[in-house]
Formats: structure tokens, sequence, C-alpha cells
């Protein structure tokens, strides 16, 4: 790299942040933290009539909780403030105006309703309307008006744009970090507009392009939507005289739907079942909710591993990722450039596989709350190790209570597909018998309890399946759970004592 790595997530706050976005966030950030680079986030406002308050807080949670942590920008500061693009309007007139004075943009008067007109009128000739080489000095525009009557205009308060006066028959040249060397005649593409003089406030590719070079930005890693809008970029680098300053572009491929015919969108989630968005959200307007990935329980380590993998492969069969392998191995060079189909599945396999390989303690402190709102007051140490017994059992934290509720409530009811199969016949007998047998030991530990009771098995020359689950059904009241001693060792000589006799107690052996 010849110069610093500087890259920005710049994200619009109009509603909540899709996966996609954050994709995009993370892998700006695994491109800057590999290169020893700085992260900014910039908030791209400018589109006032989109706005939706707290999007913006919205977008801040979600980086903060996905482990995305940003060097400089809103929320953090910097050289370059403000980061808010709407803080930052009276900076983007000034360059409109130099691109007007250097011809390679005009002011153009016309209004909405006079290009709906001129639009219709070319769809009954079965042409396109086109705002462009072919038009614009047709048009009220700067360059086909005289100089006073455009600054005659400007004064008594004409609604007036600044578009971009796109060349004719030119080939702008580009290169993509991802797709390669790309080739476009500009007599395709139109005149953008770049700043509005009713709100005061620039387009996103007049405010983007100012807002990058100021801020000394390296690389611009962002979605393929952008794609189209390349050569105009190129093009405004070009007339601002900012060629040495271009950043780098590389465009992301899209997420899409799990069935892989288009871009993955909420109406999707909602479908299958699945958020789409990072956090929950309510709408301010509406009151419409979107499923977030945090509240559903999915661990934000396994979110991240998953999202970098949709698009960018490591070249290994490894799938397993810290944010810190995924720093080390990060380039754009793995990046694919086809879209990557999103699966809800793989999602809740990688939730599982980080819920496997935590630690008691972290388990613990994870479940706690979930035991607090069932009303089992614990200690750590067991909470952690109730979890522990059954975590490869469980995607999301949120399953333990049902994996593991027994080890702190005794069963007051008894499954009747389990009571029919074991609780009849010599069975009831035998369960006395081992009753006796547990309440002679005195070390109560799995491995000793474990080793007593199979001897007496046998020795008596019963089946263990006929013991153990008739023991089950004491101890769980389900066909479920884990071995007999994980149970027999959590709760104790006393408890399992007590839940034997209460199975007798409650529940007359089938005939």
């Amino acid at each position: 790299m010849n110069r610093p790595v500087r890259v920005r997530f710049a994200p619009s706050p109009t509603g909540p942040l899709h996966i996609g976005g954050v994709r995009t966030a993370l892998y700006n950030y695994l491109f800057a933290r590999h290169h020893g680079g700085t992260m900014i986030l910039r908030i791209e406002d400018t589109d006032s009539q989109r706005f939706v308050p707290g999007a913006e807080d919205y977008i801040i949670e979600s980086l903060k909780w996905c482990g995305i942590e940003i060097d400089e920008g809103v929320g953090v500061g910097g050289p370059h403030a403000p980061y808010r693009q709407s803080e930052r309007r009276e900076i983007y007139l000034k360059y409109a105006l130099q691109l007007v004075e250097s011809g390679w943009a005009y002011y153009a008067f016309d209004t909405a309703d006079e290009l709906e007109t001129l639009r219709k009128q070319y769809e009954e000739q079965g042409k396109t309307f086109a705002y462009n080489y072919e038009v614009r000095e047709t048009l009220p525009t700067s360059l086909s008006l005289s100089a006073e009557e455009v600054q005659a205009r400007i004064e008594r308060g004409d609604r007036w744009v600044i578009r971009f006066k796109m060349p004719a028959h030119e080939t702008v040249k580009m290169h993509d970090l991802i797709r390669g060397d790309v080739e476009v005649d500009t007599s395709t593409l139109d005149d953008k507009v770049l700043y509005k003089s009713a709100d005061a406030l620039p387009t996103y590719h007049l405010a983007n392009i100012v807002d990058d070079r100021l801020m000394e930005v390296s690389h611009v890693i962002r979605g393929e939507e952008w794609l189209p809008s390349l050569p105009l970029h190129y093009l405004l680098y070009k007339a601002f005289g900012w060629e040495k300053e271009q950043p780098e572009f590389a465009h992301l491929p899209l997420l899409l739907k799990p069935t892989g015919g288009g871009k993955l969108s909420k109406r999707d989630g909602d479908k299958m079942g699945f958020p789409v968005f990072p956090l929950y959200w309510v709408s301010p307007a509406t009151g419409e909710t979107a499923h977030g990935y945090r509240e559903d329980g999915y661990f934000p380590e396994a979110f991240i591993n998953m999202l970098a993998l949709l698009g960018w492969n490591p070249g290994t069969e490894q799938e397993l990722f810290s944010m810190q392998e995924l720093i080390e191995l990060f380039s754009l060079d793995r990046v694919s450039k086809s879209g990557a189909r999103f699966q809800p599945e793989k999602a809740r396999w990688f939730n599982a596989q980080y819920m496997h390989r935590k630690s008691e303690s972290e388990l613990a402190a994870l479940y706690q709350p979930i035991l607090k709102a069932h009303g089992v007051e614990t200690s750590d140490e067991l909470a952690g190790k109730a979890a522990w017994i059954m975590r490869e059992r469980a995607t999301f934290i949120t399953d333990l209570w049902d994996l593991t509720s027994f080890f702190f409530v005794a069963p007051t009811e008894y499954e009747e597909k389990q009571s029919k199969k074991y609780w009849k016949g010599e069975n009831p007998a035998i369960l006395r018998e081992l009753r006796e047998v547990l309440a002679s030991i005195d070390d109560f530990s799995l491995e000793n309890t474990e080793h007593i009771v199979h001897s007496w098995i046998e020795e008596k020359g019963y089946g263990m399946g006929q013991v153990m689950n008739t023991l089950r059904l004491a101890l769980v009241g389900a066909g479920k759970g884990p071995g007999m001693y994980d149970v027999t060792s959590f709760i104790g000589k006393d408890e399992t004592l007590r839940r034997i006799d209460n199975l007798f107690a409650n529940l007359q052996p089938a005939q």
C-alpha cells in the first residue's frame, strides 16, 4: 500500500441496518485492521425525505454489538469532523459551483412537472427519455440560457439543481478490486443531479466524492448496487483534478434470498422465519416490528462468522473463525463476484457451534437471567454446570430451559408415552430395589454411583435400558435429558430419592 489505508462505512439513516449493510461494514473493518488502517463511520443523511428517527442510533448500536470498532466518525469524533453529511452542507455548494465554473456541471431550472411531460412525450413516440447531451441544451439550463438570465432566475428564487455535464462519446476506463477492469461509453449515461437548491443539500454522488476526498479515504468498499455509479464517480474525480488521490474501489456481491433468486429482503425473513436485521426494530412511523439476531438469541461472534463467509472464503475448509483470525486472513481478492445465497439453517449451525464451545462460566452468565425469569435462584456454578452438560443439544441459550429445567425443578407430570412404556410390569418393583441401592450409597459422585448401580444391575440380570429409563421417568418425567448419573450427581442423593418417591405417590403403574 502506497498510502495509509482509510476506509469508511457510510450508511443512510433510513431505517434498520440490513445484514447486507452489516457485511459491508464488516468487510471494511477487516480490510482496515488487516492493513493497520482506520475505520470511519460517516452518516449520509442528505436525503431528508427518507430520514427515520432512531435509525442512526440503531446503526451505532448494531456495530457495537457486532464488535465492529469505529476509529473515527459519528460517536467517536476525529480530525475530519463533522461526520454527518447534514452538518457539512456548507461544504458541498462550494464544490458544486467549482464544477459549474470549470464547465463540468451546469444549472438546470426545469421543474418536475416539465420533466414528466417530456417523459410522456417520449413514451408516446416509443422512446425513453434521458437527461443527457442530446436534450440538455434544449431545456432551461445554463447551457441554453444567457448568463444574465441564469443570474436573474437564481436571484428571484427560482428552484434549480446543478447537474453533471456527462461527456458524450467517451470511454471511461475503470478498475474494480473484485471485478477487474470495466469500460463504459459515456453516451449511455445521463446527467445526474449533484446539488439541489430546494433543500440546500447535495445528492449522494457529490457528497460522497467530496467527503471521501476530504477524509482521505483510500479504499471504497461498498455494495454492487453502486457499480452503475462508478463511471460518474471516476469522472467527478477527474473533474475536480483529484485523480491521483482517487480511492481504489471494490463492489461487493449481493446477499441473495435462500432460494437464490434476487436480493435478500425483510419479506423473505418474515416469510421463512429468520431475521434480516442485527437488532430488533420498531418503526417510529408505523409501529411495525422486525426481528433481530441479537434478540433471537444469536451470539454476535456467530453472526459475524456467518456473515464473513457470505461472499468471502479463506481458501481452506475451515469454517469457524474468531474476529482476529478473520482480520489476519481477510483479503479482497478472495471476495466473490457472484451473489451469496443466504442459508438460515447455516446461521443456526454457526450459533450452535459457538454455543458448544463456551465455558461453564460463560454459559452461567448467559443462562442465569433465564433461570431467574423462571423463578429459579441458584449458584453460577450449578447454572453453568447444567448448561455445560446439555450445551451440545442446544442451538440458542433460550433452548437451555427446556433442556435443563429438570435439574432445578422436579417433575410434576410424567410423559404419557414414557409412562406407558416403562411404568408397568416388574419395573416399579425394580425401581423400589434401586431406591434402596441408591439410599445406601455414601459417595454420590457420578463415577461411584454409576459403578455401584451397574454392578447391581449385572448381579440381578436386569436390562440396562429397562432400569435406566424407569429411573429417567422418575427424575426427569420424560424420555429426554443426559445420562442418568449426570442428573443424580447434580440433584444429589436426597432429591434423587424424593423424586423416586414422588413417582410412586403420583402415578399408578400401567396395567
